[in-house]
């Protein structure tokens, strides 16, 4: 059973929470779907994700979103000045590419007529970019659009300290030379050592807890223990390293070309050799020297890109289009961002319950891998009779969730997450895997820093 805790934490940020809706039979989700147009995805792509290795990558977030637009825009049946809009999910965006949705879309050749902006809700931003098409077209206000996510977090800025701020501040706006030479004596040579941005960004600002410690916190509180971290971890490898092998990324994953030629054609995150003796060698982050969160069971720091093509009816006819899957719903949730790992739980519950639906309905899950623990703390979670009931209002447990029905080609952890990507490539990837399998419906969801969470209902057209 979850803490007391647990159950108090999320449950004083939610409001009263309301019984599950009557269990629906499939062919009653199409009526629920929505009160609009029916939205289809028809494409996508993504650029392999590379791990960051201590210096600015090959590629900034723009150029990692043409790398795969390029591509992608090229291999369709109608050309880039039918798209209506251009979206982009990114998190740290780099000074020389403000608004990089725009600086994408007319390096893709799309109309400069074509409205392009950039989307941030932290990790859910490749994500809500796609909500936000979907929703534009299910209204009627758009019939064709590009929605993306991109990240190079090798790319963070380096941040001076404040005191290296307020300095510089002093010297530039001193008035006469002896006033400047004045300042200069109070130089400190710690002051020129700057901080790494995403470290700081990586920090919940109300918390204070960075992101590795809110995972140490909900494997806590629903004991989680440091052997099941790194056993989930391990499968994590071992399902990319067999979807490598076995060609499954094939039909998402397009090469990308640097400036100086290289070749860059597979994510190389992915440890083939990893082993439970390794993974138990590596000591906790943040949590020493208890905890369970280590750099073999977190998420990598990796760059990437990703986009989908989503259209309507008329769209696909217009263009003679072939729909890979339509989005039936999604729903964002918040709560404590001291526990924001356990965001899906919120979210995919009440989108389940919106629909009618129950776990069982999932034939695929998608499920962010940012830690080990976090993943393993909601699928705890989703089988504690007592958090179901007394926080998402379920009258048993929603789950339990197999994991042969969870994560099957791997995630973060062996791939990587660049933030801002991460949400996209979720949903393109589950449409790929449930179209391999042959199976028809699926939920992508994932936990957002600052205390929210995502969830996208899809079904196979």
């Amino acid at each position: 059973m979850a803490s007391t805790t647990a159950k108090d934490e999320v449950r004083a940020d939610q409001p009263a929470a309301r019984k599950p809706a009557a269990r629906a039979s499939q062919s009653v989700i199409s009526d629920r779907a929505g009160s609009g147009r029916p939205v289809y995805i028809v494409d996508g792509a993504r650029t392999p994700f590379l791990r960051a290795r201590g210096k600015p990558g090959p590629f900034t977030p723009v150029d990692l979103a043409v790398q795969c637009g390029r591509p992608l825009l090229l291999r369709q049946s109608f050309s880039p000045d039918a798209i209506d809009a251009v979206i982009l999910g990114c998190v740290n965006v780099i000074a020389d590419e403000m608004n990089p949705a725009r600086v994408a879309a007319l390096r893709l050749g799309i109309s400069a007529s074509v409205t392009a902006f950039t989307v941030q809700i932290n990790c859910g931003s490749g994500m809500q970019s796609i909500d936000i098409a979907f929703r534009t077209i299910e209204a009627g206000k758009a019939e064709l659009i590009l929605a993306g996510g991109t990240e190079a977090l090798s790319h963070a800025p380096l941040v001076l300290r404040r005191r290296a701020v307020e300095w510089f501040g002093r010297v530039a706006t001193a008035k006469t030379t002896w006033t400047k030479a004045a300042a200069l004596p109070s130089f400190r040579p710690e002051m020129a050592r700057p901080v790494i941005g995403l470290e700081r960004g990586l920090t919940d600002p109300i918390t204070e807890l960075n992101m590795g410690q809110t995972a140490e916190l909900v494997g806590h509180l629903f004991g989680v223990t440091r052997e099941a971290a790194d056993a989930y971890a391990l499968a994590s490898h071992q399902r990319l390293t067999r979807a490598q092998r076995n060609g499954f990324l094939e039909g998402e994953v397009m090469p990308a070309v640097a400036r100086d030629g290289s070749i860059y054609d597979h994510d190389d995150g992915v440890r083939p050799d990893t082993s439970m003796e390794k993974l138990a060698e590596l000591h906790p982050v943040f949590e020493r020297p208890y905890g369970r969160v280590t750099a073999g069971n977190s998420s990598q720091i990796t760059d990437g890109g990703c986009w989908l093509i989503l259209a309507s009816e008329r769209a696909l006819g217009e263009h003679k289009l072939k729909p890979l899957a339509r989005i039936l719903d999604s729903e964002w949730s918040a709560l404590n961002p001291a526990i924001m790992g356990l965001a899906p739980t919120l979210c995919s519950a009440a989108l389940l319950e919106r629909q009618g639906l129950h776990s069982e309905s999932i034939d695929l899950w998608e499920l962010n891998e940012a830690f080990s623990a976090q993943v393993l703390a909601c699928l705890a979670a989703w089988e504690d009779e007592e958090y179901c009931r007394d926080v998402l209002g379920l009258d048993g447990v929603f789950g339990p969730i197999e994991r042969d029905r969870l994560n099957v080609d791997g995630g973060a952890i062996s791939l990587g997450h660049p933030v801002g990507t991460s949400g996209n490539r979720l949903v393109l990837h589950l449409v790929h895997a449930m179209r391999r399998l042959g199976l028809n419906r699926g939920i992508a969801t994932e936990c957002i820093g600052g205390g929210q969470g995502g969830a996208m209902l899809l079904e196979i057209v």
